[in-house]
């Protein structure tokens, strides 16, 4: 069942794409940085086509307090399609949604302790590359900026999304991301995706000089920049000729 939204973690679990331990994780509750998406992901897990993943979510499900979830469902900002689901479970929503900025999981398993257990001699990178898939999607969540910095870059595409998911990631680290010319494509897309992200000068600025970014993305883009910027893009050798071309073209009416 959709939930009535939707977000890069939640598009990457509807694609069915994901494993099967990830999707277990995530119906035990422990995988998603934000309450709806927790509940966005076991609405859909509760009829996944595994039936331990599919009974793990109905059981995680029964399991969320009944006030934090009414109260939850009194949102503003909750779709129609989760009031319904909960409807028909006897679930309705309260009376005020109490902290209605308060976006905490629901359910909190405790999962993604391990990695601070390490031996504190070893570096950041080397924790990370001793990590499960799992693990390192937790970590990118909920860890530190540096371990987000180098997860970003991670070869596992969820583990990617995990990071653009967390509500620790700011604004300025995600300008950074949108310099980078060692992340994937795709990260760069759901950056071109996301609004809020767009309002902001620098990283539009940052992703249309950014060679990795899908040609159709930075074309987009272009008319959004000032001349300056555009300069810089027109006599970039780094960036697709069809892009810096069409930089030129933007310039020469203006004749800068």
């Amino acid at each position: 069942m959709a939930a009535g939204f939707t977000t890069p973690l939640l598009d990457f679990f509807r694609r069915g794409d994901v494993e099967r331990d990830l999707r277990l994780l995530a119906a035990r509750g422990a995988l998603a940085p934000r309450a709806q998406e927790q509940i966005g992901l076991l609405m859909l897990l509760v009829e996944d086509r595994d039936p331990e993943v599919a009974r793990t979510a109905e059981e995680t499900l029964t399991a969320l307090p009944p006030d934090s979830l009414s109260q939850f469902l009194a949102r503003s900002d909750v779709s129609a399609e989760i009031r319904a689901f909960f409807s028909a479970r006897g679930v309705e929503p309260a009376e005020s949604a109490g902290g209605d900025e308060d976006d905490e999981p629901l359910f909190d398993e405790g999962q993604g302790g391990e990695a601070a257990e390490e031996e504190e001699e070893a570096t950041t990178l080397q924790r990370i590359a001793a990590m499960t898939v799992a693990q390192r999607v937790v970590t990118a969540m909920k860890g530190t900026r540096e371990e987000r910095a180098i997860l970003i870059r991670d070869s596992n595409k969820l583990v990617n999304v995990a990071v653009l998911s967390s509500p620790k990631l700011t604004e300025t680290e995600v300008e950074s991301i949108a310099k980078m010319t060692s992340v994937s494509d795709e990260v760069l897309r759901i950056i071109g995706r996301t609004r809020a992200w767009m309002k902001n000068y620098t990283i539009t600025a940052g992703l249309a000089k950014n060679p990795k970014t899908p040609i159709a993305l930075s074309m987009n883009l272009l008319a959004r920049l000032t001349a300056k910027d555009l300069k810089i893009i027109s006599t970039d050798r780094n960036v697709p000729d069809v892009v810096r071309t069409s930089a030129r073209r933007r310039l020469s009416p203006n004749k800068e």
